[in-house]
């Protein structure tokens, strides 16, 4: 199918006779898919069974017309009206017990029967209507699926289904859970029910886990349903679902399990922040949906404009972001580009959530840049096939993303910082870096990042062990082996199951919130690096005030006061009554070596012990890249596509085979070399 350019288009939100002219346009810019239907049930049946697809024939013959395919979407995010006013019982029951005000979108509950008999039928109509439109070419499952938190009486009895099964007797749940706590021992099934209330965090941690896993489950049932459904009146459209960075994230992994593809709504910022030490780029979601089935992905809504409508509209974006973004997708693995949305709506919540053309219908700027990116992916075809490899993995795990929002462990600090801070380390000195599930192979990685492993998986400790052992390089991090499956803390010194691993026990632990303090570094090695990057990178403005002696970098959020057992000492805690005591560890472990950092650093270390590790595996790196400015690969057979893109404010210049490249702010260079690293 090559690299695809699309939009979202709403047919049902405009007359009829805008369609050909929006088209029209679509087609001059280089557009070869639309994704459509994705809010249309009201339209699609307006009365109970009376299903009208005449308009969106029309539609998708419009398109067709022009060589644009196809994308449906099942549009069961919203049911219409008449659906909510005939079967209440499908509407959402909130924290509250209550059921929810209807009148927004996602306000159904994914296990009613009567839910699943009415989405069932349309998706029926839907799918049977269109499989053999050889312009449909798939279909997305409703629309951003967050866990399913309602408390409705079907999820309730769900809910207590899924404990039975996982627990067998109240007993069991008792002693996983330690329910002696506050009186909250089960006497009978009767009482095991969904956390309720406005205290949810004050709640047993063992049962909100178990919770949050269930809603996860819960909600790849429903996706199942939907696609098992699809693929049998329709064997041959790829299915998808559309997923974000929400509140309630479902488990990646066992979402998209048996989807054909990952797909995700990329919105980066539209105002680059003056703290160098804010890490902003989309490289990390990218590299995050990539690493979900390890394949390339699409991504199904992309930044087109400012956003807002709920909240206050966000600054325009410049002239590069539209094309810059969308290339930077392309850059870490997406083979398709999807853009929300072709107009921006003139009514409803999200006329301020802007897209290519402005409510003006001039063709203004970021037209014309769209334009433009559509040129350059046409120029980008033979990418086909390719896809993006990297010998650093990064694991991701949704129970540490769970428990770690459950409990909050210090002032600011959640769980993807960590990631991203690590990720940050290695882009930052050019290094790609895979994001993968913990329960995924690690076969083909020379490095393997284990940030913040807060609750215990003993496969993948052993995985951990047996990698090092074989000569791989890994890395650990505080607030790793301190709770069960249970969610229940362990009774042993931190970071208990990887203390042999680690080499180091934690001694005492401080939750040093947003203060920052210092951190010296002890080895000579990492110390020149760190003194290399602050001088050739992002912070040349501060060379002249690097100690020579001594360089003393900076810490916040968490400090692991550290006893070395076996490990050597690579950095200390410069100040606070554990000034001297070890913070950062490196230790030897079989053919291979593991590092433990018990703080949360600045940038410029991450990059400077990513360079310490690159160095150790002969992974070739640059410690010279200014600060914004990206490097990745994609491949295929001997040939390789690099991109460099200046993903900051201002303009950029990097040395590439000895010339210097010059880079706009927000702009992508592509260039095809072979395998020998030669530019063709």
């Amino acid at each position: 199918m090559g690299i695809l350019l699309g939009v979202d288009y709403y047919p049902e939100q405009w007359p009829e006779e805008m369609w050909e002219q929006d088209a029209d346009h679509m087609k001059e810019c280089g557009v070869k898919l639309v994704r459509m239907a994705e809010f249309a049930w009201s339209r699609l049946e307006p009365e109970e069974g009376d299903f009208r697809f005449e308009w969106l024939d029309h539609a998708v013959s419009v398109f067709k017309d022009r060589g644009i395919q196809v994308f449906l979407c099942t549009p069961t995010c919203t049911p219409p009206l008449w659906a909510f006013e005939k079967y209440p019982e499908i509407i959402q029951v909130g924290t509250d017990g209550r059921r929810i005000s209807i009148g927004i979108r996602g306000h159904r509950c994914m296990n009613s029967p009567v839910y699943r008999t009415l989405c069932e039928r349309i998706i029926r109509q839907l799918v049977d209507h269109y499989r053999n439109e050889e312009a449909v070419i798939g279909y997305q499952i409703d629309n951003e699926l967050e866990a399913n938190h309602c408390r409705c009486a079907v999820c309730e009895e769900a809910f207590r289904d899924w404990m039975k099964e996982k627990y067998g007797t109240t007993e069991q749940i008792d002693q996983a859970y330690g329910n002696s706590v506050w009186s909250g021992e089960y006497s009978s099934f009767s009482q095991v029910k969904p956390p309720m209330g406005d205290f949810i965090k004050w709640q047993n941690p063992s049962l909100t886990l178990d919770y949050n896993r269930y809603a996860s489950d819960s909600t790849v049932a429903y996706l199942e349903f939907q696609r098992k459904l699809i693929h049998s009146l329709d064997p041959k459209a790829q299915i998808t679902t559309n997923s974000w960075l929400c509140e309630n994230m479902p488990d990646f992994y066992d979402l998209f399990h048996n989807l054909d593809f990952v797909s995700y709504d990329n919105y980066p910022t539209t105002m680059i922040p003056t703290d160098s030490q804010e890490l902003y780029s989309h490289a990390f979601h990218l590299d995050l949906m990539r690493g979900i089935l390890q394949k390339n992905f699409w991504i199904m809504e992309q930044l087109s404009g400012a956003v807002g409508s709920w909240m206050p509209m966000s600054a325009m974006p410049v002239p590069g972001m539209i094309k810059g973004y969308a290339l930077q997708a392309v850059a870490h693995g997406a083979d398709a580009v999807i853009h929300f949305r072709w107009r921006t709506a003139v009514s409803g919540a999200e006329m301020y959530w802007h897209g290519i053309l402005d409510h003006s219908n001039v063709p203004g700027r970021r037209y014309q840049e769209f334009k433009e990116l559509g040129q350059t992916i046409k120029q980008l075809q033979e990418l086909d096939g390719s896809e993006v490899v990297n010998r650093v993995a990064l694991l991701y795990s949704s129970d540490n993303e769970y428990g770690f929002k459950l409990q909050h462990q210090a002032e600011g600090m959640y769980y993807l910082e960590q990631l991203k801070c690590l990720h940050d380390g290695f882009t930052g000195i050019g290094v790609g870096v895979d994001i993968i599930d913990e329960r995924a192979s690690f076969d083909g990685y020379d490095i393997v990042l284990a940030p913040t492993m807060l609750i215990e998986h003993s496969g993948t400790v052993k995985k951990l062990e047996n990698f090092a052992k074989q000569g791989g390089t890994v890395l650990l991090t505080n607030r790793s082996g301190v709770k069960n499956l249970s969610n229940q803390c362990i009774m042993d010194s931190l970071p208990t199951i990887y203390k042999e691993l680690a080499g180091v026990h934690v001694t005492e632990y401080n939750a040093a919130g947003a203060r920052t303090g210092k951190l010296r570094i002890t080895d000579a090695q990492l110390r020149g690096q760190y003194g290399q990057i602050c001088t050739n990178s992002f912070l040349r403005e501060d060379a002249s005030s690097l100690q020579t002696e001594h360089q003393d970098a900076t810490y916040k959020r968490w400090c692991d006061i550290l006893e070395a057992d076996t490990a050597e000492v690579l950095a200390v805690y410069g100040d606070q009554y554990y000034a001297g005591q070890p913070a950062v560890t490196v230790n030897t472990y079989g053919k291979g070596c593991v590092y433990y950092v018990g703080t949360v650093p600045d940038r410029t270390f991450y990059m400077a012990l990513a360079a310490r590790m690159a160095q150790e595996q002969k992974l070739s790196f640059r410690d010279d890249l200014p600060l914004g400015v990206e490097i990745t690969y994609r491949q295929k057979q001997d040939t390789a596509w690099r991109f460099v893109f200046n993903n900051s404010d201002k303009p950029q210049s990097i040395s590439l085979e000895g010339n210097i490249c010059s880079l706009k702010p927000f702009e992508m260079k592509i260039d095809k070399i072979c395998a020998k690293g030669k530019r063709i």
